[in-house]
C-alpha cells in the first residue's frame, strides 16, 4: 500500500481471540474510505449536537407553552422522579416513518416519548414519559416500539415499570399503524401483571384507546387540575347523547379519584404526584420472587395503645373512626391509604409492623356503617389481590352490618362483586389474618377474610358480634308467631331482642367452636399480630395447577 492510500485508510488491528484465531495470524487490516477522514472529535461534536436537538423536544416555545400550564417536561418529571444522576435513556434518536399530512417535515427525535432505565431509593426501575411538546405526545408505531422496548426490559430485569402519562391519544396520521402499536403495549401490560409493579402516573391528557394502558396497571396516579382520562371526549359525547359536560366533569381527577375508582391516589401537583410514586415504591418488591423492602423502625413491638380500650362505642350504631384504630397498632407513621376517595366505607392501604411491610383491609363505621357494597367489594378484592401476587401480608380489621340492601345494588350486581371479595381471600396464599372489632353479620361476616375461608388466624375483640343478621331482624323471624299473638308485640320483641343480644351478640360462642383463635384485650393487638405475623412469615402454601381460576367480573 502506497502512502496516499494510507492517508484515506484506517488501519483496524484485528482482534484474534474474539475469534478464536491464534495470536501469531493476527495481523493489520485496512479500512479504506471513500471519502476524507473525519476525526473522533468531530463525531463527539456531531453526537452532541444530536443530543441537544433531543433534549429540545419539541423546541423552547412548545416547553414554555408547557411550564405556563402548570406542567414539567417529559425529561424534567423523570429527573425529579429518580436518584439524581442515575437515568439512562434509550432511543433517543428514534423518529416516526411518516411522510404523509405532511409528517415527513415533523420529525422529533425520541417521537414524544422519553424512555430508560435509573434506580429510586436505590432500586432499579424502568421509566417512560411521553412528552406532550412533541406532537402533543401522540401514540404512534415508533412511540409504542421505545415502550414495548422497556416493558420488555422491565420484564426480564424483574424491575418495576412507571408511566408518565400526557398524550393526546392516537396519532391520526398513522392510522393503523399506531393502534397495533397500542395492543403490543397492552399485552405487556397483561403479562407482566402480577410479575413486575406496574404504575402510571396522569400528568395531562389521556384519551381513547390511551386509557387502557393505565387501567392495565396496578396503580393508577392522577393530578388535580391537569389531568384527565376518558375513552370520547365531550364533543363526542354530546354528538352521541346530548349531553354537554366539561373535560373536568367527565374525566378529571376527582372524577375517577371519587366517583369511577379508576384512580388511586390523587395529588395536588406534579411534584406531588412524583412523590407518591417513591412512597409506594417503598412499600412494593421489585418483583413477585422477591419480599418488599424491610425498613427499620424505633417503634416498639410491644407497645399497648391505651385509646383502643374505648375506642369502639358502647352503643352499636354509634360510628368511629376504623383508621384510628389502623394507625393506633401500625408502626407509627406507616399508613399509606389506597383510594381514599372512592368507596369509603372501606379503608385499604399499606403500613409496616415491626418494619415488615403489611396491607390493611378495614370496614369503615363512620361512613355508610361500614356497609359492604358494589364499589367497596371491588376496592377490597383489587387490593387484596395486589397484595398477594406481591407477598404482602394481609390484616383485616371487620366492623359491617353486612351488604348493603336495595334494588340498584341488586340489579348492578352486587352479588357477582361481593363474590369478588371472597375469590380474592380465598386465592390469596400471603398470611391472612383478621380482627373482628364489632360487628361481623351474616355473609359480609363470611367475605370478610373469615377463618374458614383459608385465613391462617381469626382474632376478635371482646366487643366483637358474630351473628347470621342483626338482632331485631332475627327476632322477627324466629319469633313470628309469638309476636303475632303478643297482647304488647313491641314489649315482647324487646324481650326476644335483649335475649338475642346476651347469647349471640358476643365472640365466645364462635370461640368454643373454633372459628376464632382468640379473644384479645384491644391493647394487645400490635403485640399480638407482630407475633403472628413473624410465625407466619415461613409460610408455604399453593393453590390447585390451573390454568387460571374464573373471578367473577
Amino acid at each position: 500500500m502506497n502512502p496516499e492510500e494510507c492517508q484515506s485508510s484506517i488501519f483496524v488491528k484485528y482482534i484474534p481471540f474474539a475469534y478464536n484465531i491464534p495470536q501469531h495470524l493476527a495481523t493489520f487490516y485496512p479500512l479504506t474510505l471513500t471519502h476524507n477522514t473525519i476525526s473522533m472529535r468531530d463525531l463527539l461534536q456531531q453526537l452532541q449536537q444530536l443530543k441537544e436537538e433531543a433534549l429540545q423536544g419539541g423546541g423552547e416555545k412548545r416547553i414554555a407553552r408547557q411550564h405556563a400550564a402548570g406542567k414539567l417536561t417529559a425529561r424534567e418529571r423523570i429527573q425529579r422522579l429518580v436518584d439524581a444522576g442515575s437515568f439512562q435513556e434509550m432511543g433517543m434518536f428514534v423518529k416516526h416513518q411518516i411522510q404523509d399530512f405532511g409528517m415527513d417535515k415533523k420529525r422529533y427525535p425520541g417521537d414524544a416519548v422519553v424512555t430508560g432505565f435509573a434506580t429510586i431509593g436505590g432500586r432499579q426501575v424502568a421509566v417512560y414519559a411521553q412528552d406532550f411538546t412533541v406532537l402533543g405526545g401522540t401514540f404512534s408505531e415508533m412511540h409504542a416500539r421505545k415502550i414495548v422496548a422497556l416493558q420488555d426490559l422491565a420484564l426480564e430485569a424483574g424491575v418495576p415499570i412507571i408511566g408518565l402519562m400526557d398524550s393526546g391519544g392516537a396519532r391520526i396520521q398513522e392510522g393503523i399503524r399506531g393502534l397495533a402499536g397500542y395492543g403490543e403495549m397492552f399485552t405487556r401490560n397483561v403479562l407482566s401483571s402480577g410479575v413486575i409493579p406496574q404504575i402510571s402516573v396522569m400528568m395531562g391528557p389521556s384519551a381513547g384507546g390511551s386509557v387502557y394502558a393505565p387501567a392495565l396497571t396496578d396503580f393508577v396516579i392522577m393530578v388535580k387540575d391537569t389531568s384527565y382520562m376518558f375513552l370520547t371526549g365531550p364533543d363526542v359525547v354530546k354528538a352521541v347523547t346530548g349531553e354537554e359536560v366539561s373535560t373536568e366533569e367527565l374525566g378529571g381527577a376527582m372524577v375517577h379519584n371519587v366517583r369511577s375508582g379508576v384512580a388511586h391516589f390523587l395529588a395536588e401537583h406534579e411534584e406531588d404526584a412524583l412523590e407518591m410514586v417513591r412512597l409506594l415504591l417503598s412499600y412494593l418488591p421489585q418483583n413477585n420472587t422477591e419480599d418488599p423492602p424491610h425498613a427499620q423502625t424505633s417503634d416498639p413491638p410491644d407497645r399497648q395503645d391505651e385509646s383502643l380500650a374505648d375506642i369502639v362505642p358502647s352503643a352499636e350504631d354509634q360510628p368511629y373512626d376504623v383508621k384510628q384504630v389502623i394507625q393506633a397498632v401500625v408502626d407509627l407513621g406507616t399508613f399509606f391509604e389506597v383510594q381514599p376517595y372512592f368507596a369509603r366505607n372501606a379503608v385499604v392501604g399499606f403500613a409496616r409492623m415491626d418494619g415488615y411491610v403489611v396491607g390493611i383491609v378495614a370496614n369503615q363505621p363512620s361512613f355508610l356503617a361500614g356497609v359492604l357494597d358494589i364499589d367497596a367489594s371491588d376496592k377490597i378484592a383489587h387490593f387484596v389481590r395486589v397484595c398477594d401476587a406481591f407477598n404482602i401480608p394481609i390484616l383485616t380489621f371487620v366492623d359491617t352490618p353486612g351488604f348493603l340492601p336495595g334494588v340498584n345494588q341488586e340489579h348492578y350486581g352486587v352479588i357477582r362483586h361481593g363474590a369478588k371479595i371472597i375469590y380474592a381471600y380465598v386465592e390469596a396464599t400471603v398470611p391472612k389474618i383478621s380482627i373482628i372489632l364489632r360487628k361481623a353479620m351474616g355473609g359480609a361476616y363470611i367475605a370478610m377474610s373469615s377463618r374458614k375461608m383459608r385465613s391462617d388466624l381469626a382474632y376478635a375483640w371482646p366487643t366483637a358480634q358474630i351473628a347470621v343478621m342483626g338482632a331485631e331482624g332475627a327476632v322477627r323471624i324466629l319469633h313470628r308467631k309469638d309476636l303475632a299473638r303478643a297482647e304488647n308485640p313491641a314489649q315482647l320483641e324487646a324481650e326476644f331482642v335483649k335475649a338475642y343480644r346476651e347469647k349471640f351478640f358476643n365472640p365466645y360462642v364462635a370461640a368454643e367452636l373454633g372459628f376464632l383463635d382468640d379473644v384479645i384485650d384491644p391493647r394487645e393487638t400490635r403485640p399480638k399480630l407482630i407475633k403472628a405475623l413473624a410465625f407466619l412469615r415461613t409460610k408455604v402454601q399453593q393453590n390447585p395447577p390451573k390454568k387460571h381460576g374464573l373471578m367473577p367480573v
